[in-house]
């Protein structure tokens, strides 16, 4: 009988404090769909759309950039960019994956590269509602698989 005295004290001592645990809980997952659909809309805008504006609107002044050929900050992407995509056609990018984590979000796309078609996986980390550093990655899709499972 004690025992059961005890245990019903713990758990109504304990459940007022899981009232207030679960808001914060929610606000994080609604914080993850925002991140997300962030990002998506970015790369859209920037990859898909060929609009360099998206880079003063979606990444913020401090960007650190991972991937070896450019350098660090937003202007530096945004000069690549220019010459990347003049005179490119406009296309709906292929985002086959986005997942977030913390401040992290993760896209897998499969895009085309001249005539091959390529995975790309990129990482953007968010900082106060803006783009503040990325990494990525791009494999080409082999013509044969060692195994049978697909890159998409």
């Amino acid at each position: 009988m004690k025992n059961n005295l005890i245990v019903l004290l713990i758990v109504l001592l304990g459940f007022p404090f899981s009232l207030f645990a679960q808001p914060d809980c929610e606000a994080k997952l609604r914080q993850l769909e925002i991140n997300k659909a962030m990002v998506a809309q970015f790369y859209q805008e920037l990859f898909g759309d060929k609009n360099p504006e998206a880079i003063h609107k979606y990444i913020g002044n401090t960007y650190i950039q991972h991937n070896p050929a450019l350098p660090d900050g937003k202007d530096a992407l945004y000069n690549a960019v220019k010459v990347w995509f003049k005179d490119a056609p406009k296309e709906k990018v292929d985002i086959q994956r986005i997942a977030a984590d913390g401040d992290l979000v993760f896209l897998h796309i499969r895009s085309k590269r001249g005539s091959k078609t390529v995975a790309i996986v990129d990482i953007f980390r968010i900082e106060n509602g803006k783009i503040v550093e990325h990494w990525d990655v791009i494999q080409e899709v082999p013509e044969k698989s060692a195994n049978n499972h697909p890159m998409f």
